[in-house]
């Protein structure tokens, strides 16, 4: 079958402030095309989910990565997470601050230890010990980033994600932000928890989620929209229906979904998601606004 992958750039309110929305389309749609030349040199959905995923964690205009928002004491603290959907394998960093990638630290975790999920010191070492250079934490801190914090600004959901599906009919998730700005040290939002921001499962689909992950969590979102889509609703059905969820409890969440058919879906409460994707028929596309 002919592969396909879907990313977002985080969803969130409608503001001139919180960027140029020609930027996120053209970032996220580059973190897709980079994704999907690893699809289509035979590269498995794990591979391109990582590659593309780093594209966007790599880019100022999202909130991963360089360019993250900073925590109460202006201090970038960055989630992620990766599945993948063949093995049910999963791994995930929280609270990290001193590795530019924590995607990849993620994938490491999952393919070098026993563990699911490492946070602060603990990932940030492991990090290191497995190859991952150690970067300051100020370098990657964005001017955008410092003058947020210095106006005390709530953030926009910025949170990136991919899901793809390979070849081979494997699928793979992957989640990375920074989370919400000026939030307590220590904070861990949904993108590094498996089965809530990240969900990967061949039988069915992989999902990565966006939005305020307080609410995400308590509905465990990612695999619920996976559940719904196992009930027989259709991928784009099942993304509303999850991300309705959410909205019962008052929370703006965003979703991605792709099938091992390749079928992509998104959803969001949201006034605007930065996504892109390269379909099953190679038909590329890329939208930021609702």
């Amino acid at each position: 079958m002919n592969p396909a992958i879907l990313v977002h750039g985080g969803c969130g309110p409608r503001s001139e402030a919180d960027g140029d929305d020609q930027q996120s389309r053209a970032g996220a749609l580059a973190a897709a095309k980079a994704g999907h030349a690893v699809l289509r040199g035979g590269g498995s959905a794990i591979d391109a989910v990582e590659r593309a995923c780093r594209v966007l964690e790599d880019d100022p205009a999202f909130n991963a990565g360089y360019g993250a928002v900073l925590n109460e004491d202006g201090v970038a603290e960055l989630d992620a997470s990766i599945m993948d959907g063949a093995s049910l394998k999963a791994g995930a960093v929280a609270v990290v601050t001193t590795v530019k990638n924590p995607i990849t630290a993620a994938r490491r975790v999952m393919e070098r230890t026993r563990h699911v999920l490492l946070v602060g010191a603990g990932a940030e070492a492991f990090a290191h010990e497995a190859g991952l250079p150690r970067i300051e934490n100020q370098a990657l801190v964005t001017e955008k980033a410092r003058a947020r914090f210095a106006a005390e600004r709530l953030a926009t959901h910025g949170t990136v994600g991919v899901v793809a599906v390979d070849v081979q009919g494997h699928v793979a998730a992957g989640t990375s932000t920074g989370g919400t700005s000026s939030k307590k040290r220590g904070r861990v939002g949904d993108s590094p928890l498996i089965g809530c921001g990240t969900y990967a499962d061949d039988r069915l689909g992989a999902v990565s989620c966006t939005g305020v992950g307080e609410y995400i969590i308590r509905v465990t979102l990612a695999r619920r929209v996976l559940e719904l889509l196992d009930r027989g609703l259709s991928p784009q059905a099942a993304a509303e229906a999850g991300l309705a969820e959410v909205v019962r409890l008052g929370g703006e969440a965003g979703v991605i979904l792709v099938t091992p058919q390749g079928e992509l879906a998104w959803a969001t409460s949201a006034e605007r998601m930065s996504r892109a994707w390269v379909t099953r028929d190679n038909e590329t596309g890329s939208a930021f606004w609702k």
